[in-house]
């Protein structure tokens, strides 16, 4: 057998009875003759506490690299008391196990704290603490800089840390159990015909990522796609011997290629800003996004079109969260840009359709704009690449929208169905 690495979220060790439950899955691998590496979140909610504790003493903002540094002493607390849990719980139960904190993994990062990156992990000791029989149980979400100091790698580093292990191990594969039983083809929550994909490949698991689907955190992703880790999502609300097949996400060589459009996902959390009247000529737009670059706002989106009157209208879409800060920035930069006004839009959501088959085959972007176009929904921006298209439309029509395209694209079918009605042009 091989050296086998899971991962829990924090639903699934969200109090005692979840870690027990948790605790069985670890138990099952092991018995089964795998060397296993479990890695955990803090329990639900807990994260949230510790944030908020941290805040409420922490210093002022012109002390603010300090405050990030001992913040992130705080937050990290979360994961360590979930792994020492599960450590004791499979202790109780007869197993030699032990918890293992980011710095003793050897899991260096750099200091950004908050939002820090792994720089690389020596995996030799816990690679020989499970071969020899001990299920090593690592707190996620941390790490350690050359300073010495504790970091954390900003919401969802679980999923990172547990990508970054099995690549160190050079693990068969990682294993992240969550509150559902696979990636589906939408979120069920919108639509009950939503079906779970058997196989995905890594670059349409980054698409979905990146453009709405919460199941896996972007940057675990990209690791994973970096150094070929087999991924595999599941449940851990199922009984441990129970039928639990999960996604696997993988090389594209590895998955059936039957569906030309594998999700369909929305992102609520959009904004966008359009400038009128912006003088037509050279530098214009660079001044635009130099400044917006300079104050850590991301662009996605980006249209230029003739002004009614004269020059151009530039339009973008950004995060939500990013859109207070872009608009102080872009006000504060007017004379320099030369713009007449500006347009905030917050109602607005993202629809992204994504597969690997769109690569080879006709007629994607065609059923996409039909299908929206069909039930009178307008379209404010477009962006592509080679297995995604997504589109920027009112917020009040999400909904519909996902559930069209979703039809549209035969998702609602069995796979085998769906191929055999699209064809060539889906």
């Amino acid at each position: 057998m091989g050296r086998i690495v899971m991962k829990f979220g924090g639903t699934s060790v969200a109090d005692l009875a979840r870690i027990r439950h948790a605790a069985a899955f670890a138990r099952r691998e092991a018995d089964a003759g795998n060397s296993v590496a479990v890695v955990v979140s803090a329990m639900a909610g807990e994260t949230n506490r510790l944030v908020d504790l941290a805040a409420s003493a922490g210093p002022p903002d012109a002390a603010l690299d300090v405050r990030n540094v001992e913040a992130d002493a705080v937050v990290a607390t979360g994961e360590q008391v979930t792994s020492a849990m599960l450590a004791l719980t499979l202790q109780n139960l007869g197993y030699r196990a032990r918890s293992w904190q980011g710095w003793q993994v050897g899991l260096k990062t750099d200091a950004a704290h908050g939002r820090a990156r792994i720089a690389g992990i020596d995996g030799d000791a816990l690679g020989e603490a499970v071969d020899n029989g001990e299920i090593a149980i690592v707190a996620g979400f941390q790490g350690v800089s050359d300073a010495g100091r504790v970091t954390t790698l900003g919401r969802g580093g679980s999923d990172t840390t547990a990508v970054a292990l099995a690549a160190a191990l050079k693990a068969e594969r990682c294993d992240i159990y969550t509150d559902v039983d696979g990636v589906y083809t939408t979120d069920p929550r919108i639509t009950k015909q939503a079906r779970r994909n058997d196989r995905l490949s890594y670059e349409e698991m980054l698409e979905m990522a990146s453009l709405g689907a919460k199941v896996l955190q972007t940057r675990s992703v990209e690791l994973a796609m970096a150094h070929r880790v087999n991924l595999r999502v599941l449940s851990s609300f199922v009984a441990p011997d129970a039928d639990n097949p999960g996604t696997v996400i993988c090389d594209e060589e590895e998955t059936m290629e039957q569906r030309i459009v594998s999700a369909i996902t929305v992102s609520r959390d959009e904004a966008r800003i359009s400038l009128l009247a912006v003088p037509d000529e050279p530098g214009r737009a660079a001044r635009i996004f130099t400044i917006l670059s300079d104050h850590d706002v991301n662009v996605d989106m980006i249209i230029q079109s003739p002004a009614r009157t004269a020059g151009a209208n530039i339009s973008f879409t950004l995060p939500e969260s990013d859109l207070d800060r872009a608009e102080a920035a872009i006000a504060a930069a007017k004379g320099d840009i030369g713009y007449d006004r500006v347009e905030p839009d917050r109602d607005v959501v993202k629809v992204s359709v994504i597969g690997v088959g769109m690569r080879s085959h006709t007629g994607v972007a065609s059923t996409m704009f039909r299908t929206l176009a069909d039930r009178q929904i307008n379209i404010h921006n477009i962006s592509t690449s080679e297995i995604k298209i997504s589109v920027l439309i009112d917020a009040e029509y999400a909904e519909l929208a996902v559930r069209a395209l979703h039809q549209a694209y035969g998702l609602d079918k069995a796979a085998a169905d769906a191929a055999s009605e699209t064809g060539a042009r889906p």
